[in-house]
């Protein structure tokens, strides 16, 4: 992750400024929308949010659509670091002897129990967390989140509670941060992301990994 600064001024020369409501969508119903999102709350923008869907859902219902891409003037992107948002691995380390978070990993079930390749060099999951996988999150009809009953179903019997902080992991940091996003959606009001993820992770050798 950038500092703040380098974000905002990032954000603020494609045009996106602070006093803007900001909608981000993909392909992919939030698969790399969510990293955005992730990434502009740790930046500090206050009006940030997912097009439920993204471009799928979107051309499904026949709305419109261009290939304009349009010029837009630098806008003013007031940086105010969150730091809450963002996790190290020495803050997970720390999580694992002393507890105090649930740690919730979005790779895919095969991944998580090691059953699966791994760009990283070690395979298996972070000790204590638990596995949601982010398609959970998502209708495999429509792209986009499940209704918020169902939704917190999911992470209820995974184990995650409402009232103790989460740190979201993935392979990279990128779905860990749709994870982040369908939390916070659920009224979640202590989220982290793990930025490191597994690619750190599984590449350092003095962790623990369990499979």
């Amino acid at each position: 992750m950038a500092s703040p600064a380098a974000l905002a001024q990032s954000f603020a020369a494609a045009g996106v400024g602070t006093d803007q409501r900001v909608i981000i969508y993909d392909r992919r119903g939030g698969y790399s929308a969510g990293r955005v999102w992730w990434t502009l709350q740790y930046a500090g923008h206050p009006r940030a949010g997912l097009l439920d869907g993204g471009f799928t859902r979107w051309q499904a219902e026949g709305r419109t659509v261009t290939q304009e891409i349009p010029e837009l003037p630098p806008a003013r992107f007031d940086a105010r670091a969150q730091s809450r948002w963002l996790t190290h691995k020495c803050d997970v380390l720390r999580i694992l002897r002393e507890g105090g978070a649930r740690i919730i990993d979005a790779r895919s079930s095969e991944r998580f129990h090691g059953r699966a390749p791994e760009p990283a060099r070690r395979k298996g999951h972070i000790p204590g967390a638990v596995n949601v996988p982010y398609g959970q999150n998502l209708s495999p009809q429509t792209e986009s989140f499940l209704e918020l009953a169902s939704l917190r179903r999911i992470y209820e019997e995974a184990g995650v509670r409402f009232d103790e902080p989460v740190v979201t992991t993935c392979g990279s940091g990128v779905t860990a941060s749709l994870a982040a996003f369908a939390l916070t959606l659920l009224g979640h009001r202590d989220v982290a992301v793990y930025d490191g993820s597994w690619a750190e992770w599984g590449n350092t050798d003095d962790v623990p990994v369990e499979s």
